[in-house]
């Protein structure tokens, strides 16, 4: 890495396509300079505060500014502690792949975005790179959005152009959960495996054999143990707004009632005589 530019910051409100990424814009000088240098692509470079010892990465988008001037994005000359005119270093680097990263918003103002993972992904198009602990900002339906980078890897300053990048989300700063939200985080984490009770259910009516004869103990009816939310036990998965009237479920006292008069003594089927299709020759 050479040191090959040290520039005054300038901030260039009118240009809506600097102040919306994480890029600047250099003199034509510098392109000359890396030109005759050996650099990897895509240009990435490592911007150094002397004076307050901070630092960030960016990349380039235009060669266009004035010799001896150099035009940043107004988030990144606070995460700088720079004001315009201010000297700035400037370093040529080779970054490794965005794998991860993580963010926080600064407001809770993120959560109204339906999909807020579509936007920063949206946003970090005109991004060429992230450093930990830099405080970036996105915009999206007319407002800014400030982001703290939590976390990136596998380093503390990664490229993020053309990467398969997973991002997670912190919870925004100054956000509390309300006594809604804890009761709803209480009952999805309560185990689901309510206090059920066994049925047994059989078949109604009775089964004959065709040829007449009895049935053997292993052909009878087996019973049908069915689960059942035992009474008593509230609905853990109710929600709100429906009702539900559950007619099949009964008192174990009445089941019980119930299958002791339905006792019915089994009668003898085919009872009557039976004939030969084929005559008897005389």
């Amino acid at each position: 890495m050479k040191d090959f530019s040290s520039a005054a910051v300038m901030h260039r409100n009118e240009r809506e396509d600097v102040e919306n990424g994480g890029k600047i814009i250099m003199p034509p000088s510098a392109l000359d300079t890396l030109t005759r240098l050996n650099v990897e692509y895509p240009m990435l470079f490592k911007l150094i505060n002397n004076k307050k010892g901070r630092h960030s990465h960016a990349g380039v988008l235009e060669f266009v500014a004035d010799e001896g001037k150099c035009y940043l994005p107004y988030w990144m000359m606070d995460n700088l502690l720079l004001e315009e005119g201010d000297i700035l270093t400037i370093e040529s680097v080779s970054l490794p792949v965005a794998k991860f990263s993580k963010f926080q918003p600064h407001s809770t103002d993120f959560l109204d975005i339906t999909n807020p993972k579509a936007v920063l992904e949206n946003a970090l198009r005109n991004f060429a790179c992230l450093t930990t602990g830099d405080v970036i900002a996105i915009k999206y339906n007319k407002k800014v959005y400030e982001l703290c980078v939590l976390e990136t890897k596998p380093g503390n300053a990664v490229s993020i152009i053309e990467c398969d990048m997973n991002v997670e989300f912190e919870a925004p700063v100054g956000y509390k959960e309300t006594s809604e939200q804890v009761k709803e985080n209480i009952r999805d984490e309560a185990p689901q495996d309510h206090v059920m009770e066994e049925v047994v259910e059989t078949f109604k009516g009775s089964g004959v054999r065709l040829d007449g004869k009895k049935k053997k103990e292993n052909q009878l009816d087996a019973p049908v143990v069915k689960k059942v939310l035992a009474r008593g036990v509230p609905d853990y998965d109710y929600k709100f707004g429906l009702l539900r009237f559950d007619h099949s479920i009964k008192a174990i006292s009445d089941r019980v009632a119930e299958n002791d008069t339905n006792i019915i003594e089994t009668e003898e089927s085919f009872q009557g005589q039976g004939f030969s299709m084929k005559k008897s020759r005389k």
